[in-house]
């Protein structure tokens, strides 16, 4: 279900022998489709990943991003609750917002503490910034989102699974603004580095690139979804962090990397300047902030599903700027 197929068209249009009767494409929005109920009926088990999750959207259309995370996914969860039917809901790691460790001085020893920046599903706070700062509207909307699927749980018996999902990256990922991503904005770190790249633009380093993320390969966390479809016994009722630890890098690492890489992939040698700095206003806009650090705690999927994630950096930005 989405309101186009135009990315898995190959899959649909038709489809591939091997997925013959397998797929059936419904164009609706969730939002205003009558029919939405009637396809959660017949299903055994419904996976929500609809949402407005581009962060140059946060701040510039705050309404659309908190519409479309919680008051657009609640005839999901209502109709999933109502009619006993299994669901694993898409959320965000920037539902953890800030870090404890962001609050102390840059030089406390604290700071190298796991339990001030390593995120754990069931213990970390959550930590948004100010209201006037509109970029938390995304993180506040999937937070209550999740709140609302935990409460039809304990009250209502709903089955569900929640994924925080820590930056997924691979091959056919939206990267050219206007032509397989959004024309208004900017998009997401990996995707509009790629989109510099290819125009052979400096890479734009937001307050200097100092941010900590981690990046876990599609294809790992396309394993971790299907071991939650396979095993609801261990599955449901948790929250689960689905990234990559060990894929640890700032935003400006994560820009000399991928230009080094590029530059293999491609053959074409790097700009002499490969990176600018901008600030974060000037880059997205009034009213953007930004969370310092995002390491998933992996020890809860590891105990219930038995994944961990295999991929290194280096080799997934090569297969997917290849």
């Amino acid at each position: 279900v989405d309101v186009y197929c135009d990315k898995i068209r190959h899959l649909v249009d038709p489809p591939p022998p091997h997925l013959a009767g397998r797929i059936s494409f419904h164009r609706l929005n969730i939002k205003n489709d009558s029919r939405l109920e009637g396809l959660i009926k017949m299903a055994d088990l419904t996976i929500n990943l609809a949402a407005i999750c581009t962060p140059a959207d946060y701040n510039t259309r705050p309404l659309d991003t908190i519409y479309s995370n919680f008051i657009d996914a609640l005839p999901v969860v209502k109709y999933c609750s109502e009619n006993s039917k299994r669901l694993i809901h898409f959320s965000t790691c920037e539902v953890y917002g800030k870090t404890i460790g962001s609050f102390l001085p840059k030089d406390h020893p604290l700071r190298k503490e796991p339990e001030f920046y390593v995120l754990t599903e069931d213990e970390s706070p959550c930590i948004f910034g100010p209201i006037v700062k509109q970029r938390w509207s995304y993180a506040c909307a999937k937070q209550l989102i999740e709140r609302l699927v935990f409460a039809e749980g304990a009250e209502n018996g709903l089955e569900f699974t929640i994924v925080r999902p820590f930056n997924w990256i691979g091959p056919r990922m939206d990267f050219i603004p206007g032509v397989d991503g959004p024309s208004e904005g900017v998009p997401r770190v990996l995707a509009c580095f790629s989109n510099n790249l290819l125009r052979r633009e400096p890479l734009k380093l937001v307050d200097g690139g100092e941010s900590q993320r981690t990046f876990v390969y599609i294809k790992d966390a396309i394993e971790a979804v299907l071991l939650m479809i396979e095993n609801p016994a261990r599955a449901n009722g948790h929250i689960f962090n689905v990234g990559n630890p060990d894929n640890e890098v700032t935003v400006r690492e994560l820009a000399e990397m991928m230009t080094e890489v590029y530059a293999k992939v491609s053959g074409e040698p790097p700009l002499e300047e490969p990176v600018v700095d901008v600030s974060a206003k000037e880059f997205y806009g009034e009213g953007y902030d930004d969370s310092d650090k995002r390491i998933p705690d992996m020890t809860l999927i590891n105990k219930q599903l038995g994944w961990n994630p295999k991929t290194p950096l280096k080799d997934l930005l090569e297969t997917t700027l290849t």
